[in-house]
């Protein structure tokens, strides 16, 4: 059954060539040009991802990101602007799983697009044939896509997900921000590298008791990051 796709986007062209390119992928594709439409729409189709440009009129993308995933959790692949990095980094501590700098490659796109639903759904597929395992009082189980700490539940995106359990499947091991871009987009871009810090400030907030003294994602200065032994 075919995935939609939610792509909210003011600028017609764009919007008319990237519906054009999940079409053809396969995607089913819902359009809206602004904040409210987009809100809308996400009621109406309940979308399995959503492609959000942040520069959109009266609702901006950051607000609309921000109540999507108040009502229920949704991928959601950004659009940005080239000088908009402040942006970028808050759309992804809201919950963002990636973004694209404008211009951009269609194919490019579909191939973000698809990377981000194979995550979602990879818990779905497993069915359970992974076994859980624990890192001091925080277990994840990657059958079920889930996380506890001290028995309580933890809920993270699909990107947020991976990282963690990429992290704590080797405790003490330092993975620097190009390899672990490599584990969540399959491809390790330099610029970007400070998407890895924001999903890391989120999960921080979601899994630490303090987040700005972390018990288990620790920093390694002028490295990365590795998760406690």
């Amino acid at each position: 059954m075919a995935r939609t796709v939610l792509v909210v986007e003011d600028e017609p062209k764009i919007l008319a060539v990237v519906r054009d390119y999940l079409v053809d992928a396969g995607f089913d594709v819902t359009t809206a040009a602004d904040g409210r439409a987009a809100l809308a729409s996400a009621r109406a189709v309940t979308p399995d991802l959503v492609v959000l440009d942040l520069g959109l009129p009266g609702l901006d993308g950051l607000d609309v990101a921000r109540e999507l995933q108040r009502r229920s959790p949704v991928p959601i692949i950004m659009l940005t602007a080239r000088g908009s990095e402040v942006d970028r980094v808050v759309g992804l501590e809201l919950g963002a799983d990636d973004y694209l700098v404008k211009p951009f490659s269609p194919r490019e796109l579909v191939a973000r697009a698809r990377a981000v639903l194979r995550r979602t759904a990879a818990g779905a597929g497993a069915g359970g044939a992974q076994e859980p395992f624990q890192v001091g009082d925080l277990e994840v189980d990657p059958g079920r896509r889930r996380v506890t700490v001290a028995g309580r539940p933890v809920e993270l995106t699909a990107t947020e997900f991976d990282l963690v359990a990429h992290l704590a499947g080797q405790p003490g091991r330092v993975f620097t921000r190009m390899q672990l871009l490599e584990v969540v987009h399959g491809v390790a871009v330099e610029s970007y590298d400070r998407a890895v810090d924001a999903h890391v400030k989120n999960i921080r907030r979601k899994l630490e008791p303090d987040p700005h003294r972390p018990r288990y994602l620790l920093t390694v200065h002028g490295v990365g990051y590795r998760f406690a032994e």
